[in-house]
């Protein structure tokens, strides 16, 4: 009972924070793995201007689509096992 509580007051009120703060941790990464492969200007970012992007769009869009599966697709279904909730189509 508590910990549902403090889960809907969490995500209810608290959910932008929690996403920009995901944002900036994927952020960080991100950035600390281009300078894990040696890309640590901005000279050196042109450079390897299709690398870098391809790298963030994959990063952003697998990210995304991992948040949404699991937040409305794994999430929900085991609630519903549970018996928190009906799933509804």
């Amino acid at each position: 009972m508590v910990a549902g509580s403090l889960a809907d007051v969490l995500y209810g009120q608290y959910k932008w924070w929690f996403r920009a703060l995901w944002l900036l941790v994927l952020a960080v990464a991100t950035i600390l793995s281009f300078r894990k492969k040696g890309i640590c200007t901005f000279d050196q970012a042109k450079r390897r201007h299709n690398e870098v992007m391809n790298t963030v769009l994959a990063v952003t869009i697998v990210s995304v689509l991992a948040y949404i599966i699991w937040l409305y697709g794994i999430v929900h279904i085991i609630g519903a096992w549970a018996g928190l909730w009906s799933i509804t189509y």
